[in-house]
């Protein structure tokens, strides 16, 4: 059994395998209280004065005490950074990565500005909005009750938001507002506030910039994948070519539709 499970688990491709590997490990370090979520929160003033360069990264690793919360954000995190990395970004690690760090910069960037503390839902609604557009035919079935296209679902989760009193601003801009350091940090986060948010301009500026722009008359390609991820990443292509996609893993609870993708 143990080593069916290695193998299921080093089948998962290596983006999606190293990310979700380190979300889940960030969430048990801190719940066995080797570190603490005051160690691993987005803080502008800490990261350029301290060099607390850290900060950048794990500031998307967390998402808050185990519980619902964290395994709906896992579950959509591995989900659909899976069928993105198995789908459209197939044999493209090197540009799939290149998506990953402009979205972390742009919502860095948006971090600043809206004044949070984690990062990491935003990252995941901009995830689910790039499948969802590059899949508009595709039919989700939401907890075995909604049924509905792809390009729904990221407003849906903006909706759950909304209905639970948070900002419709914050919610478009994908980010969530800082909460009080007292209530933060003692891990007794309200469980509205653990609700994933909707990273939707995020993943609509990545989704325009790649796929609509440079189709447009007079449009040009702006986001170009730097030489040096295609000299680290373009040799684990080779090695993935006889995984199966999770997409045809699934038992019918996905019906994909057929048409290319970029």
């Amino acid at each position: 059994m143990a080593s069916s499970l290695r193998q299921e688990y080093f089948q998962i491709p290596v983006v999606t395998r190293a990310y979700t590997t380190a979300c889940v490990l960030t969430t048990a370090a801190v719940h066995l209280e080797v570190v603490t979520p005051s160690q691993l929160h987005f803080n502008p003033d800490l990261i350029i004065t301290r060099c607390q360069i850290w900060r950048l990264i794990t500031s998307f690793l967390f998402f808050g005490s185990l519980g619902f919360s964290f395994l709906f954000n896992i579950i959509f995190l591995y989900r659909y950074c899976r069928m993105l990395e198995e789908g459209s970004f197939r044999g493209r690690t090197a540009d799939f990565v290149f998506m990953l760090l402009f979205g972390g910069v742009v919502i860095t960037l948006f971090g600043v500005v809206a004044n949070v503390f984690f990062l990491g839902q935003a990252f995941i609604i901009m995830l689910v909005y790039v499948w969802s557009r590059r899949h508009p035919l595709t039919r989700i079935y939401f907890l075995g009750l909604l049924s509905f296209q792809a390009p729904f679902l990221p407003w849906l989760l903006m909706g759950f938001s909304l209905l639970l009193g948070n900002s419709i601003v914050v919610d478009l801009l994908g980010l969530k507002p800082k909460l009080p350091v007292t209530v933060c940090f003692n891990q007794s986060i309200p469980h509205n506030e653990l609700l994933p948010s909707s990273g939707i301009s995020v993943g609509h500026m990545y989704y325009f910039l790649e796929d609509v722009f440079p189709n447009r008359a007079g449009g040009r390609k702006l986001l170009r994948t730097p030489d040096l991820l295609h000299v680290v990443f373009d040799q684990l292509d080779n090695t993935d070519e006889r995984r199966l996609p999770l997409e045809e893993q699934q038992d019918g609870e996905l019906q994909q539709d057929e048409g290319p993708h970029n």
